[in-house]
């Protein structure tokens, strides 16, 4: 075994665990144990499992976003009072302070890729399981040769969970359409969500600062760049890896939309929006304690300008 084997077989062991469980759950309330559509739920629920116990991960993301922004004025200071230095001293200045900062203030740059990092070895694990379950191989835990099989010849819709648009296309003398429209449909589902949550933090999440920023200018750029990887890279994933994906991105789509209306950047829209929502409930607190209520005024009506006598005659003589 590899080192990345070595490294990927406790993960590739709970993977197996859970999505047994789930296969076992759904087989026993009297769904086909060979069926494509158990399997299917079964990845669905082993995504749901490994997503909420990364909540409290994701968390810790948002608080370390919000001390990022704290200090983004200081970080600030620190790059003025080093700019257009470039030699080794002032480089070497400028990284401590940065450092400093950051250990003063308990935040971490890197954080924000964490859930990331955490969910791409469950991800290839779950490829592996899938390869190896496709081969009808037994996996290294709970997922024994018999489920292996019972894996390895699973159909949605005629179609099998380990294979791939591309070997689907690939797959002579006769093709597997049914496969290829699965996997373009899922593709499309997988790249509207991944854009939608990304559109949500660029349009609704971030302060007028942010938008001012070169950063902000990268993030548009991912904006329209991450759909296009999604877009070519789901081709060559089996259905089953898919399905964990796409259940992935809705998840995240949905989180993403709570924490943007509970939980806003400050200064952004959604911020404003969250404030106003709070004020007309009586329910915004203000830095100094106070109640902040705001009081709709009511819709002025246009009023009936006054006609003379005459005139309201011709017209009541008018409409005779």
């Amino acid at each position: 075994m590899d080192i990345i084997g070595t490294v990927l077989w406790p993960i590739k062991w709970v993977v197996e665990l859970i999505l047994v469980a789930f296969h076992w759950l759904f087989t026993n309330v009297g769904m086909d144990t060979a069926g494509g559509l158990t399997w299917v739920l079964s990845i669905v629920g082993l995504t749901v499992v490994i997503r909420a116990a990364l909540i409290p991960i994701f968390v810790k993301q948002i608080k370390n976003q919000r001390r990022m922004l704290e200090v983004a004025p200081q970080l600030k200071k620190i790059q003025e009072k080093y700019k257009g230095k470039k030699d080794q001293f002032s480089r070497e200045a400028m990284s401590r302070e940065t450092m400093a900062l950051y250990k003063e203030t308990g935040t971490n740059p890197l954080s924000s890729c964490l859930p990331l990092l955490l969910q791409m070895p469950i991800f290839f694990s779950l490829f592996s399981v899938l390869n190896d379950a496709q081969k009808g191989k037994a996996g290294v835990g709970p997922l024994d040769a018999h489920l292996g099989q019972l894996f390895a010849h699973a159909q949605l819709f005629g179609s099998p969970l380990h294979q791939s648009f591309s070997g689907a296309m690939n797959h002579l003398p006769h093709q597997q359409t049914g496969v290829m429209v699965i996997a373009a449909i899922m593709v499309v589902l997988m790249t509207g969500s991944q854009f939608f949550t990304q559109l949500q933090i660029v349009s609704k999440n971030m302060s007028a600062e942010t938008k001012a920023s070169p950063q902000f200018k990268q993030q548009r750029i991912l904006l329209y760049l991450l759909p296009f990887v999604f877009l070519f890279s789901g081709f060559a994933f089996p259905l089953g890896v898919m399905f964990y994906w796409l259940t992935s991105n809705i998840w995240t789509m949905v989180q993403q939309f709570i924490v943007i209306r509970n939980m806003p950047t400050p200064g952004s829209d959604a911020a404003k929006a969250r404030e106003a929502r709070l004020a007309r409930k009586g329910k915004l607190v203000s830095e100094s304690g106070d109640v902040v209520v705001s009081i709709e005024e009511p819709k002025k009506t246009q009023r009936e300008q006054p006609i003379s006598k005459a005139r309201a005659k011709k017209q009541s003589g008018g409409n005779k």
